[in-house]
């Protein structure tokens, strides 16, 4: 028998200063729920809870129904609620496979539960729920089953659009949505078979059904250019459309800075401020300029002043930290800020004034940071050089272009000479120095991939780097010392297990890292020198990339340890970046000499918003990660049967990535499509080993392989090994010869 509760609601003053009419709170809800030995109905919660009134209990319903929605309660068949954390329910986000199972990755203190392709009938890739472990199974694994869908994580899917037999569907382009979404006869609108579409889902799946959808968009045929583009944006959920009131603030944006908005600034104006960005670039965050002083040298780092235009609760930045960073894909820019802004009024384009926030710096003959100071300007680009111009100049010394920036060579010399002291300081710090392989597209005019080509990367792309690394620096250290909220970039090191793997892996290739168990960025640093000249040299480069943390935003500084720096935040890109908008924010605050308890983040506000930032940076990666390899599906899809020179760039227990030499393009080697064997996958060893022929696929062996197929749908290429079809040859003629025997 239900007991009947009278205490008096703790919370009942907070809850009378939020509403009018105020409702039990949902601590004295649980503790209600926590003291009864079974689920509560409805009657027997409002009889312990006094609550009579109907507009009351209408509340009351409301609130409880916000409680499951969150995770802590749970509404069981009968319609009896109970706290999650008295029934051994765990809350957590689905993380669906291509085969129809998946996983629950808790939201916290708990291993990830296995979810089997039965309970996975009523859920979808992003979902949060509600489980309970029910079994272990014989793989060791925890084993959950489905209690509650707590959130649905999918309100539209794009896929493909098939009609068979009068039924339609939409194959999901995110393979991870393994269910189809069917898609009846009045809902079909004007799509035609095989074309790309967004459907929205209408009825979300069940135990007993598939999801049911309609279209809402018809986004074109299958092959057409730039469709890539258009299905990753929709797949990864990327903001790509501004709402109106974002239209409308931007609409108000002035193509010149007013006179009064540059009065209390440093003028700058006649200082040779210069931009060095790639041909293709088109908005421009930040130009330099540097002197001798002193011994040394006075660096001046201006950064366009993107904070004093986009201001806190403004409609612009809300839909920049939503958006979180622009997303660059081959020949087509997601922007985070509208163009009048991005391309316009805050880029520092050339020949007009710009509102910008400067790093000055002095640095010494040995490349020592010095004194440094902050101050909000006005400037005016000198011009606007690209990498191969300054190389030419400051590099190659070319006459010709020297000629044509004569007023700026002396600068840019200077520039160089700085360049080259800052590089060897960050060689004795010990900094990771990864050269990783980096491909870019050549279009034809219709879109058509006429070639993939590695990205050339020069002294003035390094140049630029060195530059903003130091002023990144100078920002952290002066935001530190004034205890400021701010985010930090983070970049941990690895470990204990992933350390055991990689020693594991160096020591197949004769190799050692040195460090013991604390290994610093130098030790890395010395190992990436020694096998820099190696064929394999980026193959192990990889694993060691692979073993260190992702790089991450946090308020919390844990120093970055690829830099080999104490403490590094991103200034330099408030265009592009929302971090560094918010360090912006940060800068100015602290100028006016105002405390960092009055600054409008807190250290709580800045962990969710570091959070928020971290997943928009993994979600811009994945995107633009799957457009560029749709291009190279279809650069390869009229190379079916041809041949290739490649090397493993990866080991898997079902075969083995090639990466195919000069065309920068990577294939699966299926372990089937291997000669006759029964192989063994060493993860730690990266190799694959036959047992009866002692065959060895290792990764950066070489390996001459034939395109098999090519799946535009499931972005794969499947590759054959050249010696698998004579080593198949030569047992089948060894059989036939054995029986005529």
């Amino acid at each position: 028998m239900t007991q009947r509760k009278t205490r008096r609601d703790p919370f009942a003053e907070r809850e009378a200063r939020k509403y009018a009419r105020p409702v039990p709170s949902r601590e004295l809800i649980l503790s209600i729920m926590s003291e009864q030995p079974g689920p509560l109905d409805l009657s027997e919660l409002l009889e312990c809870l006094q609550v009579v009134a109907p507009e009351d209990i209408d509340a009351l319903t409301r609130r409880l129904k916000a409680m499951e929605r969150d995770g802590q309660i749970v509404r069981n068949r009968r319609g009896g609620y109970l706290p999650v954390d008295e029934s051994d329910l765990i809350r957590g986000r689905v993380i669906g496979h291509p085969d129809g199972f998946g996983f629950l990755v808790p939201d916290e203190g708990h291993e990830d539960l296995f979810l089997s392709p039965r309970e996975m009938r009523a859920l979808m890739h992003g979902d949060r729920a509600l489980v309970r472990v029910i079994r272990i199974d014989r793989r060791g694994r925890k084993e959950a089953a489905l209690v509650e869908v707590l959130e649905r994580h999918n309100e539209q899917v794009v896929g493909r659009f098939f009609k068979e037999r009068g039924i339609g569907f939409v194959r999901p382009d995110n393979k991870r949505l393994h269910q189809d979404i069917l898609i009846p006869p009045e809902n079909m609108g004007s799509a035609g078979d095989s074309q790309i579409v967004m459907a929205a889902i209408v009825e979300q799946p069940n135990q007993r059904s598939q999801p049911i959808g309609r279209i809402v968009e018809v986004l074109g045929d299958h092959m057409a250019p730039g469709m890539e583009i258009d299905v990753a944006v929709r797949a990864h959920a990327l903001p790509y459309e501004w709402p109106e009131d974002v239209l409308t603030e931007a609409a108000h944006v002035k193509p010149e800075i007013p006179e009064p908005d540059k009065q209390g600034r440093v003028d700058l104006r006649d200082v040779p401020l210069v931009t060095i960005d790639s041909q293709s670039a088109m908005d421009f965050d930040d130009a330099v300029y540097c002197e001798p002083a002193g011994g040394g040298w006075r660096l001046l780092v201006a950064i366009a002043d993107v904070s004093a235009y986009v201001l806190p609760g403004t409609a612009l930045d809300a839909e920049a930290q939503r958006r979180g960073n622009s997303v660059y894909f081959p020949g087509r820019v997601i922007p985070m800020l509208p163009e009048t802004l991005s391309n316009g009024l805050c880029s520092l384009n050339p020949e007009a004034d710009r509102l910008c926030m400067v790093c000055e710096m002095r640095i010494n003959a040995d490349g020592k940071h010095g004194r440094y100071r902050f101050f909000e300007a006005v400037m005016r680009s000198a011009a606007r050089l690209t990498y191969t111009e300054v190389a030419a100049m400051v590099v190659d010394r070319r006459m010709a272009p020297r000629r044509k920036y004569t007023g700026l060579v002396s600068h840019l010399d200077d520039l160089y000479a700085l360049y080259k002291v800052l590089r060897k300081r960050r060689e004795r710090r010990g900094a990771i120095d990864f050269e990783t392989m980096e491909t870019e597209f050549l279009f034809s005019p219709d879109r058509k991939i006429e070639r993939i080509m590695p990205a050339q990367r020069n002294d003035a792309h390094k140049l630029i780097e060195e530059c903003m690394i130091a002023a990144n620096v100078a920002v952290a250290d002066f935001l530190r010392k004034r205890k400021m909220p701010v985010l930090y970039r983070v970049h941990e090191g690895p470990d204990a297990d992933k350390l055991a793997d990689l020693r594991d892996f160096l020591d197949e290739f004769g190799l050692t890292l040195g460090g013991g168990d604390s290994p610093e960025p130098k030790d890395y640093a010395k190992l990436v020198d020694k096998v820099i000249s190696r064929p394999d040299a980026h193959l192990i480069q990889t694993v060691l990339l692979r073993s260190l943390s992702q790089a991450v935003y946090s308020p919390e500084n844990r120093g970055h340890f690829g830099l080999a720096l104490p403490a590094y935040v991103h200034f330099t890109s408030p265009i592009r970046r929302y971090p560094d908008l918010l360090v912006h924010r940060a800068i100015r605050h602290a100028l006016r000499n105002r405390r960092p308890t009055t600054f409008e983040y807190s250290f709580d506000t800045m962990l969710t918003l570091g959070e928020h930032c971290s997943m928009t940076e993994r979600r811009a990666d994945e995107a633009t990660h799957d457009v560029e390899a749709w291009l190279k599906c279809e650069y390869m899809q009229d190379k079916v049967g041809e041949e290739f020179d490649g090397i493993i760039s990866g080991v898997t227990s079902f075969g083995v990535f090639v990466e195919l030499n000069e065309i920068y393009v990577e294939g699966l080697v299926h372990i089937t499509s291997l000669p006759r064997d029964y192989y063994h996958f060493d993860p730690i060893g990266h190799r694959l080993s036959g047992e009866r022929s002692h065959r060895i696929y290792r990764l950066g062996d070489k390996l001459r392989v034939k395109i098999a197929r090519v799946d535009l749908d499931e972005r794969r290429i499947d590759l054959e090994p050249v010696e698998a079809r004579s080593v198949r040859g030569k047992g089948r003629r060894a059989l036939l010869k054995k029986k005529r025997a």
